[in-house]
């Protein structure tokens, strides 16, 4: 017996989170004709960089007594920080945002803006412009980090703390929306919900999400999520196109950790790519559908030649356990994959037809290019 219950859920999930979409700007026309003019001057191809010294963000130094700051004094903090990036495309030209990690030139964003990048342009607060280079990438949460040499006077963001964020808390998106000319676009609301999953690509699920009412729109991708304090909490990176008002950011742990890891360890494996979608099965779930788990990782969609279809992985297959490692999300899958790259052999344990254990092999692979 198939679940069908579980595919109908997990379509309607995948039919509201539309994520590259929402907040990249890609146009033939919609970049200026100065950036346009300075981006085809820049020559941006992956490389693997020598290993760099790991830099440390800057601590937050709020004392109990500092108060919220307003609207216009964050910005007038936070947007020295913020960073415009003009990418050229083989299908055109694209607009994002990035905010800039330290002051030697390395400025964070989101993977999906800069992902098929032929030259990277960054513009900066001053009006300055600077070719960039891809450092280092983590398609896994859609995160990348761009380098800029030469450029002095760099003011790096405050990053905060995002497991501190409570729901209801006002925060600020700021970003380089739909590409507009005269600077960021700010827009303020609250923290909507925490720890979200959002469905997006094969193999492309994002986790740890905070929700924000806060506009976000097209050119967004790779700004920060700013809460009152003036501290990064979040870096912009989806909304729901058919909502109203909802948005979603990388929380900024989750971008730290990853980040300074990357850095650290200089050139590093791509995580590995196993090639399925889902949703999370949660308990509430589990018992509706009478399944013999209490959680897992339910797949419905299987990336054709991927490593999970040559396993044998089949829709309404729900994932719990990957070699010894206990799957009870989508979160604990991406966190697997990123600890694990390509070219690792994996043993996966799934709950089939709602009664049979099945043990499958898989060879991940490096995530194709879209």
């Amino acid at each position: 017996m198939r679940l069908p219950k579980l595919l109908k859920f997990a379509s309607l999930v995948i039919a509201l989170a539309v994520f590259v979409s929402a907040c990249s700007s890609s146009t033939d026309n919609d970049i200026s004709a100065e950036q346009a003019k300075a981006t085809a001057l820049a020559e941006s191809t992956y490389s693997a960089p020598d290993s760099t010294p790991v830099f440390t963000p800057t601590p937050v130094s709020r004392t109990p007594e500092q108060q919220p700051l307003s609207t216009p004094e964050l910005v007038e903090i936070l947007t020295p920080s913020v960073v415009q990036i003009a990418v050229s495309l083989d299908r055109g030209q694209g607009v994002g945002t990035g905010v800039i990690l330290d002051e030697d030139g390395l400025i964070l964003t989101n993977w999906h803006v800069v992902e098929g990048a032929i030259a990277i342009t960054v513009g900066f607060e001053d009006g300055s412009i600077a070719e960039g280079e891809l450092f280092r990438r983590d398609p896994q949460i859609d995160l990348a980090i761009i380098k800029v040499t030469r450029q002095t006077g760099l003011k790096s963001a405050i990053f905060g703390d995002s497991d501190a964020l409570r729901i209801g808390e006002d925060v600020v998106a700021i970003g380089h929306a739909l590409g507009l000319r005269g600077g960021p676009t700010v827009s303020k609301g609250v923290v909507s919900a925490l720890d979200r999953t959002i469905v997006g690509e094969v193999g492309g699920d994002l986790t740890g999400l905070v929700q924000t009412d806060a506009a976000i729109n097209e050119g967004n991708s790779g700004g920060p999520l700013v809460n009152m304090f003036g501290e990064v909490v979040g870096i912009n990176t989806a909304k729901i196109n058919i909502g109203d008002r909802i948005g979603f950011a990388i929380n900024i742990n989750a971008v730290k950790t990853a980040a300074y890891s990357l850095i650290a360890q200089g050139p590093v494996l791509t995580p590995g790519f196993l090639g399925v979608g889902g949703v999370d099965v949660t308990r509430a779930l589990a018992r509706a559908l009478r399944l013999p788990v209490g959680e897992g990782f339910g797949v419905t969609v299987i990336e054709p030649g991927s490593p999970a279809a040559e396993a044998g992985i089949e829709p309404d297959d729900i994932i719990v356990q990957l070699d010894t490692t206990e799957i009870t999300s989508g979160q604990d899958l991406t966190d697997f994959l990123r600890e694990h790259p390509t070219g690792s052999v994996i043993k996966i344990t799934v709950v089939r037809d709602a009664q049979f254990l099945v043990s499958l092999q898989a060879t991940l692979v490096e995530r194709p290019e879209r």
